[in-house]
């Protein structure tokens, strides 16, 4: 019997309560995804904090004059993977350096600047 749409154990392999499907295949996947791409990563669902943070470490760059590539990561077994469980998080190097908080340009720089020290 499926409850709300839901299928128990017994009727199958149901994807988790966020609508992701975390099995060990796709946390793999997302382990890898963590070393590749950019050098800055934003985790979170799209949402207007995370478009806030992302504003302010955009802003952030420009002051310093450093180029670097910004990754928007929305899909939540990648962020699971970081051991993210509140966003926004920022992510430096493949580290997180914050999260659950939108950070100011002025907080930014000072984290880009230990970071890259």
């Amino acid at each position: 019997m499926a409850l709300f749409g839901r299928k128990n154990k017994k009727e199958g392999n149901a994807p988790c309560c966020c609508g992701g499907n975390f099995n060990a295949e796709s946390m793999a996947q997302a382990e890898q995804a963590k070393t590749e791409g950019a050098d800055i990563k934003i985790l979170g669902s799209g949402c207007a904090k995370c478009n806030q943070l992302e504003a302010a470490v955009k802003a952030a760059l420009e002051q310093l004059n450093m180029d670097a590539s910004i990754d928007h990561i929305t899909d939540f077994t990648q962020i699971a993977a970081y051991g993210v469980m509140t966003t926004p998080a920022l992510v430096v190097d493949g580290k997180v350096v914050s999260y659950g908080k939108v950070l100011k340009v002025g907080e930014v720089i000072k984290i880009l600047e230990k970071a890259r020290g």
